[in-house]
């Protein structure tokens, strides 16, 4: 118990014992029971008055000390509160971090198989480019088995950027990309696989690091020199929308 309350039982106590000594010696116990109602509640009136006031003095007390420890009690859980947001906060970095790494793992199974993807169309363009008198029908299987394995995916496009270069007529330049509808047809479906390859890694890659990696290999080199001459196709085959969804066999 507090000891507010202690010191209000004790004056309580002694009041009452005064109380007690003062009608046995001034009034007597005999005249104070035959007081008329009136008067003997004019007395208990005036006797309790005080006794009132104490406990009402005492309850502020009590009531003031009940509201610091309530406040206390409010500013330790708004506390915890702000601690508990800010794991929450901490949480949910860790979660957002963790699905984003999630997401790029998958981004780099998909770019695997788009990669093998590009080696085939990039293939396809090449032995389209060169026809059969050319090529080495060997050396072809070799490079597209490499490709097909994943050991090399690049190999075709490493062939066309080499080829490209050895080549000084710009006509041929371009022939090497848009010289028949075929050629057309693959150049189209490469730049088509190839911008929705850079389209998903933009999702993922907050830093551009993936999508710097994927422009300077082989495949992003040959993308270029490719968009380069899309402009100079015939109108017919350089809207790669129409023309490059798909691989026609």
């Amino acid at each position: 118990m507090n000891w507010r309350i202690w010191l209000g039982l004790g004056l309580t106590t002694a009041w009452i014992v005064l109380g007690v000594i003062y009608i046995s010696t001034n009034i007597g116990w005999s005249a104070f029971s035959t007081l008329p109602a009136e008067d003997l509640g004019n007395f208990l009136e005036g006797a309790s008055a005080p006794l009132a006031f104490l406990w009402l003095v005492i309850g502020y007390f009590l009531q003031q000390k009940e509201l610091e420890q309530n406040t206390e009690a409010l500013r330790a859980q708004a506390k915890e509160i702000s601690r508990s947001a800010e794991q929450a906060a901490i949480q949910s970095e860790k979660l957002a971090a963790s699905e984003l790494h999630a997401r790029q793992e998958a981004f780099l199974q998909i770019a695997h198989t788009v990669r093998g993807q590009l080696g085939s169309i990039a293939g396809l363009l090449y032995v389209s480019s060169q026809g059969p008198d050319r090529t080495n029908p060997q050396e072809i299987a070799e490079l597209f088995s490499a490709q097909s394995s994943g050991i090399d995916n690049e190999a075709f496009a490493r062939r066309l950027l080499t080829l490209h270069r050895t080549l000084d007529d710009p006509e041929e330049q371009l022939g090497l990309f848009y010289g028949t509808e075929v050629r057309a047809r693959h150049t189209n479906n490469f730049m088509f696989t190839y911008d929705r390859l850079m389209a998903r890694a933009a999702i993922v890659d907050t830093e551009n690091m993936i999508q710097d990696a994927l422009g300077t290999s082989g495949h992003g080199f040959l993308y270029r020199v490719m968009k380069r001459y899309q402009s100079q196709a015939p109108e017919h085959w350089n809207d790669y929308t129409k023309t490059g969804t798909h691989i026609n066999f």
